[in-house]
This record gives C-alpha cells, sequence and structure tokens, in this order.
C-alpha cells in the first residue's frame, strides 16, 4: 500500500467529516474544524507549521546523544504528520484532494527550484495585471 493511497483514504475520511455529508461536531474533531470554517482549521495549519519548525530546530541543536536524537527526529515526524492532517483538512473544504498535490508535484519533478520559483513568480506578476486592466 502507498502512501498516496494511505493520504487518499485519510482525505476520504475527513470529506465523510463534512458538515453537508453529517458530520458531527460533537463527535468528531474534523467536523468541528470544518463547521467552524476556514478561519479554524487555517490557524491550526499555522500552529502545526510552526511547530514543525521548532521541532526541526530543536533537532539541529540537540548535539549528538542518539536517544535524544530519536526522540526528537519522532517529535518531528509527528509535528509533520499533524501539519499534512490540518492541511488535508484545507484540501478537503476546498474540493480537492492528494491527489491534486500529487499531479502538481509530479509537474515540478525534474524541474530546478529556481526555475520553478520564476515561473510562479511571473505567472503571478501576469495574473496582478491582468486584475488590474479589467
Amino acid at each position: 500500500m502507498s502512501s498516496n493511497d494511505t493520504l487518499q483514504r485519510l482525505a476520504q475520511i475527513i470529506e465523510s467529516r463534512l458538515p453537508a455529508q453529517g458530520g458531527d461536531p460533537d463527535k468528531s474533531y474534523v467536523a468541528r474544524l470544518l463547521q467552524k470554517g476556514p478561519d479554524a482549521f487555517l490557524k491550526k495549519i499555522g500552529e502545526e507549521a510552526t511547530e514543525t519548525v521548532m521541532a526541526a530546530k530543536d533537532l539541529d541543536y540537540s548535539g549528538d546523544t542518539v536517544e535524544i536524537k530519536a526522540g526528537l527526529k519522532a517529535k518531528l515526524v509527528g509535528e509533520v504528520a499533524d501539519l499534512w492532517f490540518h492541511s488535508l483538512i484545507a484540501l478537503v473544504h476546498y474540493g480537492l484532494s492528494p491527489a491534486d498535490v500529487m499531479v502538481e508535484l509530479e509537474r515540478r519533478e525534474g524541474t530546478s527550484g529556481i526555475e520553478e520559483k520564476a515561473l510562479r513568480k511571473a505567472q503571478h506578476r501576469d495574473a496582478s495585471e491582468a486584475v488590474g486592466k479589467t
């Protein structure tokens, strides 16, 4: 079973928690976040992103003790899992899926990150200029 299958199954579970699908906010954390709306789950994404950064920094400055490093690596994995989970909630809310992200990552595969960033910046500039002309 692939990781993509796991993400897709999790997204399907999250989708079942949508208020329109009968998700019960009294019984489900996800349903509660979805009921509260984007501000709630976007705030969680920000919190989890910050906790991911902090866990990585702790690992950077932990020294060489194997036991400590192992615990901090586990903490980093847990924080990334939390970040991905809350990001999946956002994807589902906006009618997207992990497959949409995989398509984008596959599109970027083999492209220089520097070139990709420059292309996105140019596309954003073009879109902004198009909006200004309407």
